[in-house]
This record gives structure tokens, sequence and C-alpha cells, in this order.
């Protein structure tokens, strides 16, 4: 049975993960928030992916790496710098020097936010980010066939849309995917033995895609659900939205700043700035008793 990296395990795509390749495989879980509720074949490896000595510790010894750690949502330069530009470049490199050969690289369908929702892409378009978070995924798909190039890595890139039990919205109609068809695309990247350098797109068989999504076919993902299903409910309930982000495939990315000022913070980034700040005051030693 292989051994699988897991970075950014805590999160909720990491949690769906989890519970789809349960007994397919040993997971190694990785994040910063700590992970307590293990089961059988899961083991903890706490580690924060902005520091290289981390993840050279966490990817020791295992056979793959599936990497969803980062910052998933428009956030500050600096954030988005740390998370997911360094972050990423720590997570390459770690794996390079262990000796591990394969990568699954989350990208998302925010490295081409700004295609029109009228215009059918591929894995072969220009990228064309809608955010700081979209350039963040288009330079680790970029990073990606560096490695694979120069180091004979193995990397596939999953531009992932929507991982969720049900599609929440309209947008989501498009780019939705399923937890089993994500863990299957997951296993594709896994287990073909001929991947070099892929770009492939993680949605389901969704009847209203943009996506061709031939390459991952090619390759063998057969998915099973459509957010088709959801639709009537979905679109019952549907109020009109901006008219900018109606336009785009990337949605509210295209002007995630509040007020078009990206030194404001978004409740996503407040809420995860309180979530890294309590992890930071649980591993702050107890102060030693002052001898009297």
């Amino acid at each position: 049975m292989k051994t699988i990296l897991v970075t950014g395990a805590a999160g909720d795509v990491g949690s769906h993960l989890r519970r789809e390749l349960a007994g397919k495989y040993r997971l190694v879980l990785s994040d910063f928030r700590p992970i307590k509720a293990l089961a059988a074949g899961e083991t903890f490896a706490p580690g924060d992916i902005a520091k290289m000595s981390d993840m050279l510790r966490i990817a020791k010894g295992v056979d793959a790496v599936v990497h969803l750690g980062g910052f998933s949502v428009e956030g500050p330069w600096d954030m988005i710098l740390r998370a997911n530009i360094i972050g990423c470049y720590n997570l390459f490199e770690a794996a390079r020097r262990n000796g591990v050969k394969r990568v699954l690289f989350a990208s998302s369908n925010h490295a081409t936010g700004f295609y029109n929702r009228d215009v059918k892409i591929d894995h072969r378009v220009y990228p064309k980010p809608d955010s700081r978070y979209g350039v963040s995924k288009v330079f680790g798909e970029q990073l990606g066939s560096l490695y694979a190039d120069k180091y004979g890595m193995q990397v596939f890139c999953m531009r992932i849309g929507n991982v969720t039990i049900a599609p929440p919205d309209k947008r989501r109609l498009s780019n939705w995917i399923s937890p089993r068809d994500f863990a299957e695309l997951v296993c594709v990247g896994i287990e073909h033995p001929d991947i070099r350098f892929e770009i492939v797109y993680g949605v389901s068989a969704n009847t209203r895609t943009w996506y061709d999504n031939s390459n991952a076919s090619r390759l063998g993902y057969q998915p099973r659900d459509d957010a088709e299903t959801y639709a009537a409910e979905i679109l019952a309930k549907e109020k009109p939205g901006d008219a900018r982000a109606e336009l785009y495939q990337g949605g509210n990315f295209v002007f995630a700043e509040i007020g078009g000022d990206p030194n404001r913070i978004l409740p996503q980034l407040k809420k995860a700035a309180k979530v890294r700040k309590a992890v930071k005051l649980q591993k702050k030693p107890k102060p030693k008793p002052k001898k009297t």
C-alpha cells in the first residue's frame, strides 16, 4: 500500500479526500492546525508549508504528495506570497530532495477565471488568473512544469472547481466536483504510470461545464456525478448577481477586494487570522514558576 502525504489536510477539501481515500492508501496528514480524530491508516505530521525545515521533515518516506496546503481565497499579497508562493516552492523542493517523484498540485479554476463563461476552455489555454490567488496557482503550475522538465518529477496539476457535497449556487453548476469524483481524479494522478506533467480540470461530468476535460479522460478519469441533479433547486433560489461576476468564470474573484483595496481585510481573512493566532497561543510554552 502506498503512503501519501496530504498537505492542508485539516481543510474542507482535505477532509473530504480523507474520507474518500480511507483504506486505499496510508495517509500522512499535515497542517499547521491539529488533526486529532485520526482514522485507521492515518498519521498526523504537523507543519507549516512556509518553513522549508517542516516540509523536509514531513515529505520523507512517502510515495506521492497531494499538495492542498495554502491560502484558498483571495487575500493580501503578503499572505498569498507566504502560503502559496513560498509554501509551494518549499513543497516541490522538499519532495525533490527527499526523492519523492510524484506531486499532485491543487491548482484552481481561478488560474483561468478571467475567461468568459460562454467560452469552453481546455488544459492548453493561456492562463488568465482573476486574482492574486489565481496568480499563485499559475505559479504553482509553472513550478511543477520546471520540476518535471529539469528534475524528472511527475506532476499532476488539478484546476479544482468546487469540492462540496452539493453545488451551492448557479456558478458552481459549471465547475462543481463531488468528493467521490475528486478522489477518483486524485487516484488517477497517483496511479497513472505515464504522467510527466499534466494539467486537468477538477470537475465532475457537469452538463453546464465550461471545460473540455478530455486530457483527464485520456488519463482514465471517469466522473460519475453531474451538478445538473441540483440545478432546479438552486436556480429556484438564485438571486441576480453582480454583472461583473456573471460575465466571468471566476465569479466574485474578479473583484474580490473590498472597495477595490487589496489592503482591506475580507471576512475569510479575519477568520483565518484568528485560527492562526489560536494555534500559536496553544504552542506557547507555559511560563515556569519563579523561585522564591
